[in-house]
């Protein structure tokens, strides 16, 4: 009897410690959405640069005392932002922006401690499902060098500007983005379920494209919010009073204007919304007709379904981000559209690895 319940014992065992694993990733996933947006909020109050020293370990703690408080505000008088931005400032002003920037650095380090730690108990105890052990070690050492990032971004702005640099800007939320992205990826595949052949050959591609299209867009956006490019042109569908504005190739030599001049990366934040909501529609079709011509029904397709999901969730995004530019970024708006996209980046994740075999197969 032991030996003929041993296999089924063994399944659910497995199906057990998938289950845990599963739920410590999306734990995880859920904490670092809260640190993007934390993040987010960081940067549109214009906190990010409170804070002039990295102490990964020491810099838990903050200011206890008054004297204390004066020291850290001394250290930020001495950067540019504070001499030619925010001179005269009260130390209860001061107080405001640097609560921001510690809540943000606090909220990372407890996702390093989220992540590492019931990684080393799973690895330990070997509830780790087979063949995961190398891969959320490589996620571990993404965050590891996200923190690193971090610092690199905020020192940009501690000595001849006034602000960070976009571009560092830009390369923390999409490592951000593709910490979150591979834990999605993983966790999804830890769900039992029932595999479904793609509804045609180029399913799986195009689901690919559209990962990467919304990465793109991501990008894009962290350039418009490096350098405040949402807080002019607020108007829609016209943009400067023309579909395509003038001046786009101002700079020189011109690929510099993608990334320099705020008119020209919003408007190519604009086209890549564009972009990618046709490139939903596009896949949603054809998950629908290859549906239709095996004979599925669209509610039980789990492609089909999810390729609508996503197409409705970015066409919300879209119009979440034409009321964000239209009332000019008030800070929750701002925060929601950003939100947004993370939510864009989670399903369009999850729906790729759906094309692929689950751990556990349900029958």
């Amino acid at each position: 009897m032991a030996n003929a319940t041993s296999p089924a014992l063994a399944e659910s065992e497995q199906r057990f410690n998938a289950a845990l694993v599963r739920g410590w990733l999306y734990f995880v996933v859920l904490t670092l959405f809260c640190l993007v947006l934390v993040g987010g909020a960081t940067r549109l109050t214009q906190s990010g640069l409170s804070i002039t020293e990295w102490k990964p370990i020491h810099g838990i703690i903050p200011p206890l005392s008054l004297a204390e408080w004066q020291e850290e505000f001394e250290l930020y008088k001495r950067i540019p932002e504070y001499q030619l931005l925010n001179k005269g400032m009260s130390l209860a002003e001061f107080q405001n922006i640097f609560w921001w920037e510690w809540s943000h650095r606090l909220l990372a380090r407890a996702v390093g401690l989220i992540f590492a730690l019931p990684l080393l108990f799973f690895w330990m105890s070997k509830r780790l499902p087979k063949g995961l052990g190398w891969p959320l070690t490589g996620v571990l050492a993404l965050g590891g060098l996200q923190g690193f990032i971090g610092w690199w971004m905020v020192s940009s702005g501690l000595t001849e500007r006034t602000d960070v640099s976009q571009y560092r800007l830009a390369v923390h939320l999409v490592m951000a983005c593709l910490i979150i992205a591979a834990c999605v990826y993983i966790a999804r595949g830890l769900k039992p379920r029932r595999h479904e052949d793609p509804p045609t050959r180029a399913s799986h591609g195009f689901a690919i494209v559209l990962l990467v299209a919304a990465f793109i867009q991501i990008y894009l956006g962290a350039l418009v919010a490096g350098l405040d490019a949402g807080l002019s042109y607020n108007t829609w569908p016209l943009m400067d009073g023309a579909i395509v504005p003038q001046d786009l190739l101002l700079h020189q030599p011109a690929w510099l204007n993608f990334f320099e001049n705020p008119k020209t990366v919003q408007f190519t934040h604009r086209m890549g919304g564009y972009v990618l909501l046709l490139l939903a529609l596009l896949h949603y079709v054809a998950e629908w007709r290859g549906a239709v011509a095996r004979g599925l029904d669209l509610e039980l397709s789990q492609h089909a379904r999810g390729a609508l999901t996503i197409l409705i969730v970015i066409l919300l995004q879209a119009v979440l981000g034409i009321f964000t530019l239209v009332l000019q970024m008030p800070l929750w708006l701002a925060l929601s559209h950003q939100a947004g996209a993370i939510i864009v980046l989670i399903l369009v994740t999850g729906h790729l690895r759906g094309y692929r075999r689950p751990l556990i197969e349900e029958v």
